[in-house]
């Protein structure tokens, strides 16, 4: 059974930087789709959604993560390529990033919103 773009997925586990970044999240009143299901056809996901203004934010893997294995990067310009297609902007961005507040500022911004 395909997954329909909008359907959101539990999410299983998460990473450190996906954990800190929906604390950051909390803190700023943003509510994010979790796990979403962007693409009617793919089973294609973005860690955090903003479906009434098409933003996302990918929090990268790093070294050891799923981007890295054969194939990852190649998949991930599939992915982000469809996702720009489909009218979104993709916020990509490293743990590091998220630990520093860098990537809960750019999304403020890219929300209009002024970071504190």
């Amino acid at each position: 059974m395909k997954k329909q773009a909008g359907k959101v997925k539990t999410p299983q586990k998460l990473s450190p930087g996906e954990e800190a970044f929906a604390l950051h999240c909390r803190a700023e009143r943003l509510v994010p789709e979790r796990e979403f299901y962007f693409h009617p056809k793919r089973q294609w996901r973005f860690d955090f959604a903003f479906p009434a203004n098409k933003l996302a934010v990918e929090v990268e893997g790093g070294v050891n993560g799923k981007h890295q294995r054969i194939g990852g990067f190649e998949g991930d310009c599939f992915k982000y390529g469809e996702a720009a297609v489909l009218g979104w902007r993709v916020i990509r961005v490293t743990t590091n990033m998220v630990m520093s507040g860098a990537a809960i500022d750019m999304t403020l911004r890219a929300l209009g919103k002024e970071p504190r």
